[in-house]
């Protein structure tokens, strides 16, 4: 029985840790030990008895009371068992150096904290009220008590209350640790109970749920309720309990609670329907029963969540310093990941720096085969560059000129691949820019900077572009400025076997024009086969190696001359993502809390 005392007293100090940092459940964006700890809730529809039931269990008056909605708010209730010579006193979790001696101004705290809340128009709140009462005549035991179940609005409130009432009451009663306490009027159908239908839906085997049958003296005469405290109208695994509660005219003369047990004693004693039930009914009974019931270990669930916790924090990272030469520090090492991680890329250990070699392998490739050249070289145009090269006097021997201008011609056409092969490997580049800073995990937490790494980045791959850009056409113009003379020495300068040289055919037939076309053709396709090996070379030199190499040189140096202001605009964190630091790191607070007050129970008990 310590041990189960321990248990109980570990879960009102979670309970109350819990209220304290903010963890109310329902938050799918964190781990919450709220969900997860095992609780006692109330549950009965208005006017159900529900109140007089947990202030039968308690022993004092300390419910508001009032007519429709009265319970807006949850109300956490841990009852602690003192001394017999010790005087009863209740604590606020929100007024935690105030005791309360006198219970009627524990009901108007708790009237007054609702409205704070839910305001004049009565309206709901999920956030629950935590109260603790120490006394002698109570078990340790953690109720909660919720709104009641109802079907309409009244009081002028909205009519969405229904349902938020009934939405509150299924996230508590719905989670498999928590034991339900359904409270129904004996004088009612137990078919037509509000609490019994919710408990047929959310724990159909009846393993969670402790039935609670209020108003038996208030039956018809002649009648009983037999049927349902024994269990044979519906059935559940635990004991159903009776209670009888104090009369309205009881509770207006201030009948004392004690008194009031006592006569509830009384009844079931002498009563000729009860009396051989009257040891397993009463409040007394009832919170004895709650007190001894199951409680699963979290014990797991809370180191998981701590790991949990833990390894996000290590994500978000730690709060930004407030020194400049640490701010400096930080910025410099922000830079320094994401240009390792864009390495990482270029360099084959993440995906997109292949693309490049896409680039080199299939898109220039396919470029130069697509080029016009035989536009270029046909009969017609062959014959029409040579003779306007030939001017008024017509060649003697080789139209040289013709051939020069044919070539320059042909190689113009190369400028545009090998300026697209610059292009698409700056567009390459600009993406890994982009894949790199969402990749370096820390940047994400500063916008600014993250914005200002992409301008420095993109600068320099423009610099790196036009250098690059002016080298590819370069090469090619080096193409046309010096033509590979022994290429054309070692063409045939003879005829086949039998035929006239060149020197004795007519140099204006279309075979002569041909040949020309074949000529330069030959030549031309020996210089794309240069060109694509040599363009390659010129973007990885130009753009590829100066990117991995020098891609923030002129961030690091402006940098260097920036004041403690500046540095903390860099360092200007994502609201969001500070936000969730602190939520991450109370809720880390909470369970480290949690699983110090579980040690203590174990290694104390």
């Amino acid at each position: 029985m310590a041990m189960m005392d321990g248990l109980i007293c570990l879960v009102n100090a979670l309970q109350r840790a819990c209220t304290k940092l903010g963890d109310f459940g329902g938050d799918a964006s964190l781990p919450t030990l709220w969900d997860s700890l095992p609780s006692v809730v109330v549950v009965g529809g208005q006017s159900s008895g529900k109140s007089s039931v947990l202030e039968s269990i308690v022993g004092r008056d300390f419910l508001p009371r009032g007519s429709g909605i009265v319970t807006r708010r949850p109300l956490v209730l841990q009852l602690q068992k003192i001394e017999q010579d010790e005087q009863d006193y209740a604590e606020f979790l929100h007024l935690p150096k105030k005791r309360f001696t006198d219970f009627s101004l524990v009901r108007r705290e708790i009237q007054e904290e609702t409205d704070k809340l839910t305001g004049k128009l009565k309206q709901i709140s999920t956030v629950p009220i935590q109260l603790r009462i120490y006394s002698q005549n109570v078990v340790n035991l953690t109720m909660i008590d919720l709104p009641g179940l109802t079907k309409v609005a009244v009081e002028g409130q909205p009519e969405n209350v229904v349902q938020d009432i009934e939405s509150m009451v299924r996230s508590y009663v719905q989670k498999p640790n928590c034991m339900i306490l359904a409270v129904t009027p004996a004088n009612q159908d137990i078919a037509t109970s509000d609490a019994i239908k919710l408990v047929r839906e959310v724990d159909p085997a009846g393993e969670r749920t402790f039935g609670v049958l209020t108003k038996l003296d208030l039956m018809d005469r002649g009648t009983n309720a037999l049927e349902v405290l024994e269990g044979r109208s519906y059935w559940l695994q635990n004991p159903w309990v009776g209670v009888v509660n104090r009369s309205q005219a009881d509770t207006n003369k201030n009948v004392d609670m004690i008194a009031a047990r006592r006569r509830e004693h009384e009844f079931f004693a002498t009563s000729a329907d009860y009396a051989h039930l009257a040891s397993k009914m009463g409040s007394e009974y009832l919170a004895k029963l709650l007190s001894s019931a199951r409680i699963p270990s979290i014990a797991s669930l809370i180191n998981r969540s701590i790991d949990e916790l833990e390894s996000e924090l290590d994500h978000l990272g730690r709060p930004v310093a407030v020194d400049a030469r640490a701010q400096l520090y930080s910025i410099l090492e922000l830079c320094r990941e994401f240009d390792r991680t864009f390495k990482d890329h270029l360099d084959g250990g993440r995906p997109g720096g292949d693309h490049i070699y896409g680039v080199f392998d299939y898109q220039l490739p396919s470029a130069l085969r697509k080029l016009p050249l035989d536009r270029h070289l046909s009969i017609e145009n062959v014959k029409r560059v040579v003779s306007e090269a030939d001017g008024y006097q017509p060649h003697l021997i080789a139209p040289e000129q013709g051939y020069r201008r044919l070539i320059d011609g042909a190689l113009n056409y190369f400028r545009g691949p090998a300026e697209a092969s610059v292009d698409a490997v700056h567009l390459i580049l600009k993406e890994l820019v982009r894949k790199s800073i969402r990749e370096t995990q820390e940047l994400r937490r500063f916008p600014t900077l993250q914005s200002e790494i992409a301008a420095a980045a993109h600068a320099a791959l423009e610099r790196f572009r036009e250098e690059s850009r002016k080298t590819s056409l370069r090469l090619v113009d080096m193409e046309s400025s010096y033509l590979t003379v022994d290429f054309f020495r070692r063409l045939p300068q003879e005829a086949e076997k039998g035929k006239p040289s060149l020197s004795t055919i007519d140099r204006y037939t279309e075979g002569h024009f041909r040949r020309i076309g074949t000529n330069v053709s030959s030549y031309i396709g020996m210089v794309s086969e240069m060109l694509k090996n040599t363009i390659p070379k010129a973007v990885v030199h130009c753009q590829v190696k100066e990117a991995k190499h020098s891609l923030l040189d002129h961030l690091y140096a402006q940098l260097g001359k920036k004041e403690g202001k500046e540095l903390a605009r860099l360092l200007d964190e994502d609201t969001a993502l500070m936000e969730r630091r602190m939520k991450c790191e109370r809720r880390l607070e909470l369970y480290r809390s949690a699983r110090d007050e579980i040690d203590s129970v174990i290694w104390g008990g």
